[in-house]
């Protein structure tokens, strides 16, 4: 085992996978000899080539046509979207053409391609480079989408996804990418993806998150813990497809749920997961199901965006409220 951060782990991932499949390349804005605007490519162009690992044009909808063309040429492309925030000019690849490409040619083509992109607040970037835009692509049929919150689970995941057959969507908050280090394998492995993790087991309300909100309700949990409440938290790691069958456990166990997430409260996948988790276990709830979201208006400018992120104060406030319902 290696102690990593996660940029470090998800580095590792395309490495390995570049070693394992000749099939496999890396591409995007500044990818090459820059490593990437986060380091995260940093040394795979010296490694592997430039015909393997290379620089494009500053233009996203080029990146993800060449990915289309490349993968129905028997290319596992693993493009870089600088960040999720410029998704929008490459939606049209993504959700018209990735996600249909195996309908569409009746199983004679597939779409291998692993779209990697950071996202998420707390580090102060531009406008438009933060946005929690996951629920975007995950109302798209045909796409998957993993948002790790641990290094292990990064390099783990992001080899599934290089892996899989069909798209995958492979966010990366930008505030965990050097914030913490974890024991992560020096050898290829997988992380099952479409599958959710119980972090920390608790008797009394069910907190559902993912990405960089992971951890701030583990931050909650502590608190809650001091008050005698016993909080269960699941880190969902794919939003797309979403795993039921772990939430249902969790829901059959303490009849309440909180769901945390980073995106405004009409955005990400909050409200998709509520409703089915009250569809398939009205009875089990002795509460309405809360959340805690980021409020519904254009993600704030820097200065503000503390105030405008929910936090694990919010957590404790909306757990509160779901106990004495």
């Amino acid at each position: 085992m290696a102690q990593m951060t996660m940029i470090q782990a998800i580095t590792d991932a395309m490495r390995v996978e570049l070693k394992n499949d000749e099939n496999v390349l890396v591409f995007g804005e500044d990818v090459g000899q820059n490593g990437g605007v986060f380091r995260a490519t940093e040394g795979l162009q010296d490694e592997f080539g430039e015909d393997r690992v290379f620089d494009t044009p500053l233009a996203e909808s080029g990146i993800g046509g060449l990915a289309i063309g490349l993968a129905m040429e028997g290319f596992r492309p693993v493009p870089e979207i600088q960040f999720f925030g410029f998704v929008f000019e490459v939606m049209d690849s993504i959700s018209g053409q990735m996600a249909r490409l195996r309908y569409r040619s009746g199983g004679h083509y597939n779409a291998p391609i692993t779209v990697r992109a950071p996202f998420g607040g707390g580090v102060h970037t531009p406008e438009l480079h933060a946005d929690s835009l996951e629920g975007l692509i995950a109302q798209q049929p045909g796409v998957k989408v993993v948002i790790p919150s641990t290094p292990y689970e990064a390099k783990g995941l992001l080899i599934s996804a290089i892996r899989d057959n069909d798209p995958v969507v492979f966010l990366e908050h930008m505030k965990l990418y050097r914030s913490f280090r974890g024991e992560v394998p020096e050898d290829a492995y997988t992380v099952e993806i479409g599958k959710a993790d119980v972090k920390r087991e608790g008797s009394d309300v069910t907190l559902l998150a993912y990405g960089a909100m992971v951890h701030s309700s583990l931050k909650a949990a502590e608190e809650l813990e001091k008050d005698g409440i016993s909080a269960e938290v699941i880190d969902l790691r794919t939003v797309s497809p979403v795993d039921y069958e772990t939430i249902l456990e969790s829901v059959k166990k303490t009849n309440r749920v909180v769901f945390v997430q980073e995106a405004q409260r009409q955005a990400g996948i909050a409200g998709q997961v509520i409703s089915e988790v009250q569809e398939r276990a009205i009875l089990h709830l002795e509460a309405p199901i809360l959340r805690v979201t980021a409020p519904d208006t254009v993600y704030a400018f820097s200065d503000a965006e503390e105030v405008w992120l929910p936090d694990h104060k919010d957590i404790v406030e909306r757990v509160n409220e779901v106990i004495n319902f």
